[in-house]
């Protein structure tokens, strides 16, 4: 007699749960979408001007095209960075037609790099207002940038690999974004 043990989806990891999914299994799918869809609305929301129902469209959308590639998923990749490169991408097709957005970012990597940090003395709560609206008025791939590393809590590597740049030029326009962010708070 023969046991067949099985692992409650909840505790499976997201990578098992691809691989279920790649085998068209419909609950490992809604496993990944009660583990992801909150998170991805809340970077769609900030992504795109506080607009739920786009911020709705896009997460769903996010995991329709996750669904249909899901044979191309690579067995062992990050099931996050997929989703959020997926969700970077979406929001980047937004913004591409903004081309002084574009103009910024290549000024902004050819500027001379400095270590340099603006000191900032506010509360804590006024920091968290003066930081919300400091982050309204970022160019978008700089408060992408911002939302991918320091709230969503991807890694430079991860990074890189979702916006197809080397680490360093993430790590310089991280870096540039937070002293921009510093200096305007300075202003405040």
């Amino acid at each position: 007699m023969s046991i067949l043990l099985f692992k409650p989806h909840r505790k499976m990891t997201d990578e098992e749960l691809m691989q279920r999914v790649a085998r068209d299994s419909e609950s490992a799918f809604e496993e990944l979408y009660r583990r992801y869809a909150r998170r991805l609305q809340s970077f769609f929301f900030r992504q795109l001007g506080g607009d739920d129902e786009m911020a709705s469209d896009f997460t769903h959308d996010v995991f329709m095209r996750m669904y249909e590639a899901r044979d191309a998923y690579a067995e062992g990749s990050s099931v996050a960075t997929w989703l959020f490169t997926i969700a970077y991408n979406l929001c980047k097709n937004t913004y591409r037609h903004n081309e002084h957005v574009t103009a910024f970012l290549a000024t902004l990597d050819d500027e001379p790099f400095s270590e340099e940090d603006v000191e900032v003395r506010l509360t804590q709560e006024q920091q968290m207002d003066a930081v919300r609206k400091v982050l309204s008025s970022l160019p978008p791939p700089l408060h992408l940038l911002f939302s991918l590393h320091y709230e969503e809590g991807l890694t430079i590597p991860q990074i890189a690999q979702i916006e197809h740049l080397t680490e360093g030029t993430v790590r310089m326009r991280i870096h540039r974004t937070m002293n921009m962010i510093r200096q305007k708070l300075a202003s405040i």
